[in-house]
């Protein structure tokens, strides 16, 4: 299959070094084949610490080290490109970013988190809609190989509950779950799928635990830590036994598993993760939020 000329959108992430040495080194261990990143637009926001202080470096290296062509505009990223990856790890502004690039109609991914209002979420999947793009967004974490593995366990009967966790930094600018949340939160959505019902939050200095329950009575936990660990993981329950996950256990990187994923949205236009689960989880995400400063349970429906 040809290759294809993939842009990047934000360079104000290590996700985009990642990337571009899975696609562009051969000799990687876990080299992803059917792309090469050849185009970018580094982006940064001005109010986000943890974004433009890095865009200067991530451009850098991208230039020199790997032969990325550095634009000025995301327009210029759509045209010099076959498919893109919005990587600009401030969600607010994907929405903006999206709608300079959706009337080139290039397939689209878009690093989680899609953005951080459900209003904005609709207006993209309305555009791609509008213009017949692909379009799909996740955490890595989802992909992980444990993760699979995990999703495998079918001899063990139906998935009845699941617990996940991870670490759960806030960033004033990310509004609560949005920023690392997300990861367990997309963990959770891939072991139960869509259909959440409500959700209550709690939480304090040190952590915080969700429990949403589902529209057919299962019930899902999200907990998160900013103090003791900072690992991912989970329990998932199933009809015969419950099990495990253990993201760590296999050495390929999850961001090599999404990657693939991401080349197949490119290759075929279909998404692993539909567009219609990620609008719930960014509700799932603003209700939770809402919870958490109200102490009340919070409906989705």
């Amino acid at each position: 299959m040809e290759q294809l000329n993939i842009g990047l959108i934000g360079l104000d992430t290590s996700h985009v070094l990642h990337f571009s040495k899975l696609l562009n080194d051969k000799s990687h261990e876990y080299h992803v084949p059917g792309g090469r990143v050849t185009v970018a637009f580094p982006g940064g926001s001005p109010d986000f610490e943890l974004s433009h202080t890095r865009v200067e470096g991530y451009t850098a290296q991208l230039r020199d080290e790997l032969g990325v062509h550095i634009v000025a505009s995301p327009e210029a990223v759509a045209e010099a490109s076959d498919a893109i990856m919005l990587e600009s790890v401030d969600g607010r502004v994907h929405l903006e970013q999206f709608r300079a690039v959706a009337p080139f109609r290039k397939p689209v991914f878009i690093d989680k988190p899609l953005t951080v209002r459900s209003d904005e979420a609709q207006e993209i999947a309305a555009l791609a809609k509008q213009y017949g793009i692909p379009v799909m967004s996740s955490s890595a974490l989802r992909f992980a190989e444990g993760m699979k593995e995990a999703q495998g366990k079918q001899e063990l009967g139906d998935i009845i509950g699941a617990d996940c966790f991870g670490p759960m930094a806030i960033q004033p600018t990310q509004p609560g779950y949005f920023w690392y949340g997300i990861h367990s939160i997309e963990m959770l959505f891939a072991l139960l799928g869509s259909g959440c019902a409500e959700l209550t939050a709690h939480a304090n200095d040190d952590h915080d635990l969700i429990t949403a329950v589902w529209k057919d009575g299962r019930i899902g936990t999200v907990r998160g830590n900013r103090k003791g660990n900072n690992k991912f993981g989970g329990t998932v329950h199933r009809q015969k036994a419950s099990h495990f996950i253990d993201v760590y256990a296999n050495p390929k990187p999850y961001y090599a598993s999404l990657l693939e994923s991401v080349i197949r949205l490119f290759q075929t236009g279909t998404p692993d993760v539909s567009l219609e689960e990620t609008l719930e989880i960014i509700r799932f995400i603003e209700a939770a939020n809402e919870s958490r400063s109200t102490g009340k349970t919070v409906r989705l429906g």
